[in-house]
C-alpha cells in the first residue's frame, strides 16, 4: 500500500470497488428504546445518551460520511453504482418513515441507484405501524425484516424483547398489505426455557404469515451482556450444542415443508428472488460502504470499521476525516481464507477451481466422511452439517 494513499491512517485515495463485485450500502442505526438482554451490537438508549434522541446529529454525520465516501470510491470515473442498500441496527424503525426517507435520499444524492435496487429496513414490531410500511415503501424501500424471535411470551421475556406474541406476524400482513415486496421474519431458537412446542408454534405462526424470506439464528449468549451475566450466574443455562443442532433440524423441516428452500446456513427464502441480495454480497466476495458508528466496510480487499460511539462518529465526519477507528488490508492469503469460509455457507458452495490442490484432497475425505457434498464443479454443505460450516471451512483449509 503506498505511502501517499494513506490520510490519517486510512487508504482513502487507494480505495477502488472490484469492478466484477455488487456494490452495496450499509447503514448502521445505533439506537434502540430499551437494550435487549442477549444483544451486544452497537447500540444506545436515549438514558445512555443523556436523554437525547441523537437522530438529528446521526443523520448529518451520515451525509457527510457518505460525501467522503462518493468522493473517494468516485476517483476512477465516478462513484459504482449502489445495487443494494441495507439499513440496519439497533432499531431503524425508530427514525420513522420520513428519517427513513432520508437515509435513502442521502445514498441517492451521492450515488447512482440502481433500477433493481433491493433497499431493506430493519424494524422492531413495536415500532411499526400501517402508516409506517405505507410510508417506507413510498420511499423506495423494498424489503423489510422484522425481529419476531418467538411466539412464546416466556421466551421474550428472557430475551427482554419488548413486543408481545402475535404483534410480529400481524406487522408482516401490514407490511405486505402496503405493498412491499419482501418480508422477512427473523426468529431466534434455543433462548434458556424455550421448550419444541414452544419453537413449533413460533414456525406455525411464522408459516401462517405473508413472508417470503425467514431467518433463524442458534441464541449466542455474549460475555458483557445481561444475559452472559446472568448464564455466569448461573442464572440462566446456556444454550446447548446438541438442542441447538436438533432445533435447526427443526427448523429446516418445517420451513421446508411450507416451501422455502435455505440458501444460506440461517436463512430460507420462497424463491430464488426473495434472498437477500445485500446479505448475498457478504457472503460472495461484493463490495460494501458501511455507513454510521460502528459500521464495517470492505472494497476489493481493504476492510475497515467505523468508531463506536456517535458523538465520536460524528466528531470526525464534521472534520471532513474519514470517521474510522481502524482497518486492514488483506493479504491474498487472507482474502482465499474468507472467500472459502463465506462461500461455504450458502448452499451453492465453493467452486471447485478456488480450492488450491492439498484443500481439494481434504474435501474430498470430507465427501467421504458425509459432511460435504461433492457436485459437478462445485463442494456444499450436506444437509446435516450446516451447524458445522465454520468448523468444516477450517479442515478444508488447514492441513
Amino acid at each position: 500500500m503506498p505511502a501517499a494513499a494513506i490520510e490519517d491512517g486510512f487508504p482513502v485515495d487507494s480505495l477502488s470497488p472490484s469492478p466484477d463485485a455488487p456494490f452495496g450500502v450499509y447503514v448502521h442505526v445505533p439506537f434502540c428504546a430499551s437494550r435487549c438482554g442477549y444483544c451486544d451490537f452497537n447500540t444506545y438508549t436515549p438514558g445512555e445518551l443523556g436523554g437525547r434522541s441523537g437522530t438529528g446529529e446521526w443523520l448529518t454525520a451520515l451525509g457527510q460520511e457518505l460525501d467522503l465516501a462518493a468522493s473517494a470510491l468516485g476517483r476512477a470515473g465516478g462513484p459504482p453504482t449502489v445495487r443494494t442498500v441495507f439499513v440496519g441496527g439497533g432499531t431503524p424503525s425508530l427514525l420513522g418513515a420520513a428519517g427513513l426517507a432520508r437515509v435513502l435520499d442521502a445514498i441517492g444524492a451521492r450515488f447512482p441507484m440502481a433500477e433493481s435496487l433491493e433497499a431493506t429496513c430493519e424494524a422492531n414490531p413495536e415500532s411499526t405501524s400501517p402508516a409506517f410500511f405505507e410510508g417506507i415503501r413510498a420511499a423506495g424501500y423494498t424489503r423489510v425484516s422484522l425481529g419476531m424471535q418467538s411466539e412464546a411470551a416466556h421466551v421474550l421475556a428472557v430475551l427482554d424483547r419488548a413486543h408481545t406474541p402475535g404483534r410480529a406476524t400481524r406487522a408482516a400482513q401490514e407490511a405486505r398489505a402496503s405493498g412491499i415486496e419482501h418480508v422477512n421474519l427473523d426468529l431466534i431458537y434455543g433462548t434458556p426455557g424455550e421448550t419444541e412446542p414452544d419453537l413449533a408454534r413460533s414456525l406455525a405462526a411464522v408459516v401462517q404469515a405473508p413472508v417470503d424470506h425467514v431467518s433463524a439464528y442458534a441464541l449466542t449468549v455474549h460475555q458483557g451482556t445481561a444475559m452472559g451475566r446472568a448464564v455466569a450466574k448461573g442464572e440462566l443455562a446456556a444454550p446447548d450444542d446438541d438442542v441447538l443442532a436438533e432445533r435447526h433440524a427443526m427448523v429446516d423441516e418445517a420451513l421446508a415443508a411450507a416451501g422455502f428452500e435455505w440458501y444460506e446456513v440461517s436463512n430460507w427464502a420462497k424463491s430464488p428472488e426473495a434472498r437477500c441480495r445485500h446479505n448475498l454480497g457478504y457472503w460472495q466476495g461484493g463490495d460494501w460502504w458501511g455507513a454510521g458508528p460502528g459500521a464495517h466496510s470492505h472494497v476489493n480487499g481493504v476492510r475497515w470499521w467505523n468508531a463506536k460511539h456517535p458523538a465520536r462518529h460524528a466528531a470526525l465526519a464534521a472534520s471532513g476525516r474519514a470517521p474510522v477507528a481502524g482497518f486492514e488490508a488483506l493479504t491474498d492469503e487472507e482474502r482465499h481464507t474468507e472467500d472459502v469460509m463465506l462461500r461455504l455457507r450458502v448452499r451453492e458452495g465453493v467452486a471447485r477451481a478456488v480450492l488450491r490442490g492439498p484443500e481439494l484432497d481434504r474435501a474430498a475425505q470430507l465427501v467421504a466422511e458425509g459432511l460435504l457434498l461433492e457436485q459437478t464443479d462445485r463442494i456444499a454443505l450436506a444437509p446435516s452439517s450446516r451447524m458445522l460450516a465454520d468448523g468444516l471451512a477450517v479442515r478444508l483449509l488447514s492441513a
